[in-house]
């Protein structure tokens, strides 16, 4: 006696394929064997699954009607549900997939995106740029316009598949029989033909080539940041939509700043004269162009002077970050007489400096900063 297919998911003959869908996803969240562990749902779940699986495909479900079963001769050979090769189709149905035929796959497809690497310097990175690029993407058609026909010709249903994308095939295994599907060969799953394909394009809708575009690159970007162009990418197969296009910033070195984050920092070589009294410093910044650096009397070697709202904009907000100025205090390697004699006379004024031996772990007692960025390094490489 053949199997009641349409009583194992509870709807009638004549029920549609959309409920005969919704009534097996209901049954299968119940009797998943994730869901539900017990072994009598499990042998109910792979029952309601080849149920699925035949009333899905419309050849094997009208010999269903006609009072036959379509796995009749695998169903013997296991000695119980065979012909389980459509199980995969059944599971991607559960899961939010089409039916057990997949069908076509259609022409029309949408395109990819595309990747285009751009070099900045610090400057442009902090002030933004508008640039023309060259890409070079699979553009539409401009002679068939996607359409892959050539002139007023169209396309025709594929005989291999009959316009089903795909083809099927019965081996039988120690199961029994298995039915198997894959895309035909003829069509490439499309399930039509273009027997006369446009000149230019072969009948794929699309060509390449290389155009111009405008990118604008929006200030405060940094190395590794992406701008997406949305639709300026590849145009899909058949001419379907393109993808975007996503321009990355390779952020080049500066030859004075380093940059963190949204602050920069660099280096001040302060004669020791200056530094004892003080004095100030032009500093090229890059948004402000010469910006005055005060140094105070007294200042350190590895002192950071900070100069806020000096730094790089924050990307979108426009708040800058601020410049840090790591002090390096230059001692003097040649002395003529007058300076020797002078430093002389300042060691007698001051002979409550001396030179002392303190531990590395002991906190400077002349007030030094830690030194920010280039202390850090230093302290890494040093292993401190």
């Amino acid at each position: 006696m053949a199997r009641d297919y349409y009583g194992l998911l509870g709807v009638s003959q004549g029920a549609s394929d959309s409920e005969i869908k919704r009534a097996y996803r209901k049954l299968a969240r119940e009797l998943h064997p994730d869901i539900n562990p017990d072994e009598a749902a499990q042998a109910r779940f792979k029952e309601i699954s080849v149920a699925y699986e035949v009333l899905s495909d419309p050849e094997r479900r009208r010999i269903v009607d006609m009072g036959g079963d379509p796995l009749e001769n695998g169903a013997a050979a296991s000695g119980g549900f065979g012909g389980f090769g459509g199980l995969g189709d059944v599971f991607e149905a559960f899961f939010g997939g089409g039916a057990a035929t997949r069908g076509p796959t259609g022409r029309v497809r949408p395109g990819s995106d595309s990747l285009l690497r751009m070099r900045l310097d610090l400057t442009e990175c902090a002030t933004g740029v508008a640039k023309q690029v060259t890409v070079d993407t699979a553009v539409l058609c401009d002679l068939c316009h996607g359409k892959g026909t050539n002139g007023n010709s169209t396309p025709v249903t594929c005989d291999t598949c009959g316009g089903r994308g795909e083809v099927q095939s019965v081996q039988r295994s120690l199961l029994g029989q298995v039915m198997t599907a894959r895309p035909c060969p003829t069509c490439r799953g499309v399930g039509e033909v273009i027997p006369d394909p446009c000149h230019r394009c072969g009948g794929d809708g699309r060509v390449r080539a290389r155009r111009e575009i405008s990118v604008k690159i929006p200030a405060g970007v940094g190395d590794g940041m992406r701008v997406r162009l949305a639709a300026q990418g590849e145009v899909g197969p058949g001419g379907g939509p393109a993808g975007d296009l996503y321009v990355e910033v390779h952020e080049q070195p500066h030859e004075v700043f380093v940059r963190d984050g949204d602050d920069l920092h660099c280096t001040v070589e302060v004669p020791m004269v200056d530094a004892a009294l003080g004095t100030s410093v032009s500093v090229e910044a890059i948004l402000d162009g010469l910006t005055d650096l005060s140094i105070p009397a007294g200042t350190q070697p590895g002192a950071v002077v900070t100069l806020r709202g000096h730094g790089m904009p924050h990307l979108r907000s426009g708040v800058r970050g601020d410049l840090h100025a790591h002090i390096d205090v230059v001692v003097p390697t040649h002395l003529d007489g007058r300076d020797s004699e002078l430093l002389h006379q300042l060691k007698e004024n001051r002979d409550r400096d001396t030179a002392a031996v303190r531990s590395q772990n002991a906190a400077p007692n002349h007030g030094a900063h830690n030194g920010g960025l280039f202390s850090r390094l230093r302290e890494t490489f040093s292993g401190r």
